[in-house]
């Protein structure tokens, strides 16, 4: 992490899952100059100032939605991590218009403040949701994925730097599967609730989240959409081990709900590359530096159940690990 050394960095939604994650390992492994929390829950950001109490440490309360003061503040900024979103299918399906105005306006906002201010590097997280999206939230982020692709057009020539990282479900993260399931196993609940019997998803620790978004952060050239190589597991089996006495009830699946998830589409194989740990989608219109990497075949397809799930075994070992 040594490229981060005496930059300043701002996270937008930085007090979520991500925002607490990225700035232990942050606070660990680097020496920056200035780190901003930016978001708009300031009871979020009192508990983590009392976690983090870095003289580097700032908090700013603002939304992604308010494009003036964004502009404020990135002022200085040399790099952004762009993490606010609203992420609940649920709620997006049911409240559309504020889902656009947080997941499509607030990534305007985003790139219009962040060229104003010449910032260096700008990296948007994404969802699996995103590829082939049936639900509004999974719509929202490709359009955001769009927007911040070609933000390298707006941007003049060595001017700010926008890319991509697209990944799967985080494990235990706030509203994930995993703390839903252990307070219902808390509150005494016999049955655990299931939308279909055979679903999949893709599975990721926040440290390796965390992880992979600084390092591509290194290597971007602007444009790329990058994909970790990730492991899925079934549902059902996550929830045996959580507690191998209770019965599941399975419900439906859910308005906008997938019973698998997809990575990348066949139809992005003809832009899509493969490296050691990731794959990478290159812009298709505009070409700021060569590809690289190994193309992959034409009918290869990144689904949750494409490939092979982790066993029972293994998913017991990752969870202990978190």
């Amino acid at each position: 992490m040594k490229f981060l050394k005496n930059k300043s960095l701002l996270i937008t939604g930085g007090t979520g899952s991500f925002g607490n994650a990225a700035l232990s390992f942050l606070t660990k492994k680097c020496k920056l100059k200035k780190i901003i929390v930016f978001s708009r829950d300031e009871n979020k950001q009192f508990e983590m100032r009392k976690k983090f109490k870095q003289k580097n440490i700032r908090f700013f309360l603002g939304d992604v939605r308010d494009e003036e003061r964004l502009t404020m503040a990135l002022k200085g900024i040399d790099i952004v991590i762009h993490a606010a979103a609203q992420k609940q299918v649920p709620a997006a399906e049911y409240n559309p218009f504020e889902c656009i105005k947080t997941n499509i306006n607030g990534a305007q906002s985003v790139i219009t403040a962040a060229i104003k201010n010449g910032v260096k590097k700008v990296v948007a997280l994404s969802t699996d949701k995103a590829c082939n999206p049936i639900n509004l939230y999974g719509a929202t982020k490709l359009c955001a994925e769009k927007l911040f692709v070609n933000a390298n057009q707006l941007s003049p020539v060595k001017g700010t730097l926008f890319s991509v990282v697209r990944y799967g479900n985080v494990i235990a993260s706030r509203g994930s599967v995993i703390p839903f399931f252990k307070d219902l196993i808390k509150q005494g609940h016999k049955e655990l609730p299931l939308t279909h019997e055979e679903m999949t998803r893709f599975f990721v620790t926040l440290d390796e989240a965390v992880s992979f978004v600084f390092n591509k952060t290194k290597n971007m050239k602007g444009g790329e959409i990058f994909i970790p190589k990730m492991s899925s597991i079934y549902i059902k089996d996550l929830i045996k081990i959580l507690n191998s006495k209770t019965k599941i009830k399975i419900i439906g699946t859910r308005p906008g709900e997938k019973v698998h998830e997809i990575l990348c589409s066949k139809d992005e194989t003809r832009i899509l590359y493969e490296h050691k740990d990731n794959y990478i989608i290159f812009p298709e219109h505009f070409i700021r530096k060569k590809r690289y990497g190994k193309k992959v075949k034409s009918n290869f397809l990144y689904a949750s159940n494409s490939k092979n799930c982790l066993s029972p075994k293994k998913i017991s070992k990752l969870i202990k690990n978190i």
